[in-house]
Formats: C-alpha cells, structure tokens, sequence
C-alpha cells in the first residue's frame, strides 16, 4: 500500500489543525474529504465566518462535511460513501462512536500535550498556565473514552521562562505536523507487511492534570489569591489568548476587563503606579504590568497607556 492507496477523513476546525492538513495534502497523502465545524456568524456585521480549515480545504479543492449533529443519518451516509481507510482528528469535536469506528483502520487523533497530562480542549494553555517546563503532542487511536486511547508517537519540545501560548501553540503545530505523517506512514507501512500497529496503553498517574476548556471567568487575575509566579504563569498560559484580565484603579481611575498580555515578578511587594510603570501586589510578591488593553483601546505597553492618562 502507498500514500496514494489510502484514503484519509481529516477531521478539524482551527488554525492549528491546517498545519497538518496542508502537510498531508502537499505530501502527496489521498485525503478524500474534510470535516470541519458548521459556518458561524461573526463580527459587527454578523457574515457567516468560515473555519480555518474549510478556508484551505476550499482552496485545495477538497469536499467539506459540516454537520450539525454527527450522529446525523444523513451527514453519516455522506461520511461513509468516501470508503475512507483512516481517519484523523486534529483540534476537532468528540465524536461518537459510530463516526470514529467507520473507516477499517481506526481514527487517530493529534492531541497537544504529552497525554495521558491535559485530557481536555485547552491542554496547550494549562501546560504555561502550571508552569510546565515542557510539553508536546501524542498521536493516540481514539476509543470511547475522551483522550485516553493507545498511544503511536509522542514528541517533547522545552516551554521557555518567558514563553506565552502563543509561540508554544506555533511550535507544537509545526511539531505535530511531523507527528501526523509519520504516524500515517506508520500505519501504511504496518498494513503493507501484514503487521499490527504498535501502539502503548496510556500510562496510569497517580495526579492528572486536567485541561478544561477556558471561559471568560476562568481567565480572571485574582492578585490576592495568586502569587507572582502564579500571576506570570497566568499572564503567559492565556496571551495572546484568550487574554487574562483583571479590574484594576490606577490615579483614581477605575478600568474594567483590563486584557493583560505580560507581567513580569517585580522586586517590590507594594502597589507602585508612577508616570512609568504599573507594580500590583500579589498574595506572595508583586508583579510589574507590562503590555495590557484597556476595551476601546489599543493593546500597548504600560508606559504608553500611563502616559495617555495624563
């Protein structure tokens, strides 16, 4: 069997999930179709907005399924007319079974974290937000039970000090791109010798780490019940996204959902705000607000949002 042979289902939605599916396609992998989440309304005007991946399926001439519901009588029958061989799931939904079950050789799915750590829809923010030194992505065939399937391949990269979601989220999507070819050559050269696919049951943990998906009161500053290391952790696990916030007063003034994009541990442990910088204390130690966005305004750093107060 070669990559021309096999017919792939990749089923995603965001950015990081084209990264993957550009590779599969440049490559020269037969994907047959795609299935990506239903066109949404957004913005001021309320257009209907397209997914990133319906976006570059579209412009490679790829069929896109957008089902409601995927136990949809219809959206199935659509789904099995492909006779695809695999599929694969990146930044995708849950699926039922009678979706991850249908191609003859499984569905494999990226997930962003070195599992069995951050199960869950957030694992690339929860990882900054703990403070991890490290993360990485793991291939793993899906089985009923939500990010606990057998293990294919896992890669490790380093979580820099200073290091926000945002560049670890580019590392890991340029990363998992590798993951993904590798894990279906893999696959294609396992079904080629008549060999079954070597996978490893998750290891058991005493203390998992959950990865919950992130709402706008999970992303709230709470100074005096973190302390500074937790606050930059914080800062750094949610920017440029979603974005930690917090009310703050600075001269007198009150600001509400102030977007706060980077912090750093301050030596004082008092509350300093001069023309210059912006120093608020911590349940331990004190943190320096270096680039914030006040609603309205512009993202900026704190000397020029100071000197806009005056």
């Amino acid at each position: 069997m070669t990559k021309k042979d096999l017919r792939i289902i990749f089923l995603g939605t965001p950015e990081f999930a084209v990264a993957s599916l550009q590779a599969l396609v440049e490559g020269g992998y037969n994907v047959v179709a795609v299935v990506t989440m239903p066109d949404k309304p957004a913005g001021r005007g309320h257009q209907m907005q397209f997914s990133d991946v319906k976006k570059y399926a579209l412009s490679v001439g790829l069929p896109v399924l957008q089902p409601e519901k995927l136990k949809d009588e219809a959206f199935l029958e659509e789904l099995r007319s492909y006779h695809a061989d695999l599929q694969i799931v990146v930044a995708f939904r849950m699926l039922p079974e009678v979706v991850w079950a249908m191609p003859r050789l499984g569905t494999f799915n990226l997930h962003a974290s070195l599992l069995p750590q951050y199960r869950g829809a957030a694992p690339i923010n929860w990882a900054v937000i703990n403070g991890d030194k490290e993360t990485g992505a793991t291939t793993f065939m899906l089985k009923q039970e939500i990010d606990t399937g057998n293990m294919i391949l896992q890669e490790k990269i380093a979580i820099g000090e200073d290091e926000n979601v945002g560049s670890v989220h580019d590392r890991l999507m340029e990363m998992g791109t590798g993951l993904v070819t590798r894990t279906v050559d893999l696959i294609i050269e396992c079904e080629t010798n008549g060999t079954p696919l070597p996978t490893t049951p998750q290891p058991e943990i005493a203390e998992l780490r959950p990865a919950p998906k992130l709402f706008k009161e999970t992303c709230e500053i709470r100074f005096d019940e973190m302390s500074a290391e937790q606050v930059h952790n914080f800062v750094r696990g949610l920017s440029p996204y979603p974005a930690a916030w917090a009310n703050l007063t600075i001269h007198g003034q009150s600001f509400e959902n102030v977007k706060i994009y980077q912090v750093e541990i301050a030596e004082s442990r008092h509350t300093e705000i001069s023309k210059n910088e912006i120093v608020i204390p911590c349940r331990e130690g004190a943190v320096r607000i270096l680039e914030l966005q006040v609603p309205g305004k512009k993202r900026m750093d704190a000397k020029a949002f100071l000197n806009g107060l005056h």
